[in-house]
């Protein structure tokens, strides 16, 4: 089985209509600026108009550059999907959402309304996909209970993990605030996965996004007792390379040394006793990163759909290559493949 660990889906219209009408007023309208722009970007772009207010990028793919269409982005076509799927020789995908990897409200109910929706819209347009189309859950963190209740629903029509960023609602991974989330994740055998994006919702001025939001719960993680509070918890690292693996264990080794942190071997016992997980990049010195981080912990995605520094449409085919020149193991590609995703998100 060859597993695509970080595939995506762009949001559409169609989302949406999973809001009820007592909440419609929380629907995100589609905006079309006309000649909306990014910086360097000459394109036009239209915008998600959230809560009547704030404003958020609904991004506009190319085609050729993506190496996918509008209806495969969206899940207009499932079966054009998996279709490609075949083309990649790609068993299952994975999928995270888009709009969701930002900031996007400060409002409870229109988190509650918007997550809730996303969830129900997934389990919908992935139903047909055979298992081959799982995703993962998005819980309102801004209401826990309404969190828990979602993780249960999305585990049984085809979740397989649980999103979450580094820092969110101002608190690192470790805050006693998401107790209840990883409790009931661990109780339903579904993995935090912790992607890279923008914790912060836009009101409050500080956008601590990208890699660094998601890496900085290695540390927080690590140096917490979650591992041992849950211990059948996995948590994996999505979309943030594996290239900061060597640093954040020389910085914890010099942790252990100086602040009395209780010591354990860092190649092994990190991950394999913490249930640690990584998504590495084809662009990762994979060889120099298995010095450090078990053999048994790196995944690999394609970021299908988008098409940024982590994109790279035949990403397995670039690990098989690896293992078939001897650049790595084949025993070590197919765990990257197949054993780790598969272990990670319980499929």
């Amino acid at each position: 089985m060859r597993i695509d660990a970080d595939a995506h889906v762009d949001e559409t219209d169609a989302t949406w209509d999973y809001i009820s009408d007592d909440d419609a007023a929380h629907k995100p309208v589609t905006v079309d600026p006309g000649m909306a722009t990014v910086p360097g970007d000459r394109r036009p772009h239209r915008l998600w108009l959230i809560d009547g207010a704030t404003s958020r990028l609904r991004r506009w793919r190319d085609d050729v550059r993506t190496g996918t269409v509008e209806a495969t982005r969206e899940l207009a076509d499932v079966p054009a999907r998996l279709a490609q799927m075949d083309e990649l020789n790609v068993d299952v995908q994975v999928i995270y959402p888009t709009l969701f990897l930002g900031g996007y409200t400060a409002r409870q109910e229109v988190e509650v309304a918007m997550t809730n929706a996303y969830n129900r819209w997934m389990a919908d347009a992935t139903q047909t996909s055979g298992g081959r189309l799982r995703w993962v859950a998005l819980p309102s963190m801004l209401d826990i209970d309404n969190a828990i209740k979602e993780l249960r629903i999305a585990k049984g029509h085809g979740a397989c993990g649980v999103f979450k960023k580094g820092i969110e609602c101002g608190r690192s991974a470790s805050d006693p605030y998401f107790f209840p989330i990883y409790e009931e994740a661990a109780r339903l055998d579904m993995p935090i996965c912790i992607h890279t994006g923008t914790g912060n919702p836009p009101s409050t001025g500080v956008d601590s996004g990208g890699r660094f939001n998601a890496i900085s719960a290695f540390t927080a993680l690590a140096m917490s007792d979650i591992p041992e509070r849950y211990p059948t918890l996995r948590t994996g690292w999505i979309e943030t390379g594996a290239s900061w693996v060597p640093f954040l264990q020389a910085d914890l080794v010099a942790k252990a040394q100086k602040l009395t942190f209780r010591p354990f071997d860092y190649k092994t016992e990190l991950f394999d006793r913490c249930r640690f997980y990584v998504a590495c990049d084809t662009t990762d010195d994979i060889p120099y990163i298995l010095k450090f981080a078990s053999e048994d912990s790196l995944m690999i995605g394609s970021d299908y759909t988008h098409a940024d520094q982590s994109a790279e449409l035949r990403a397995l085919d670039v690990i098989d290559r690896l293992g078939a020149e001897g650049t790595i193991s084949s025993a070590v590609a197919k765990k990257i493949l197949d054993d780790n995703p598969r272990r990670f998100y319980g499929i």
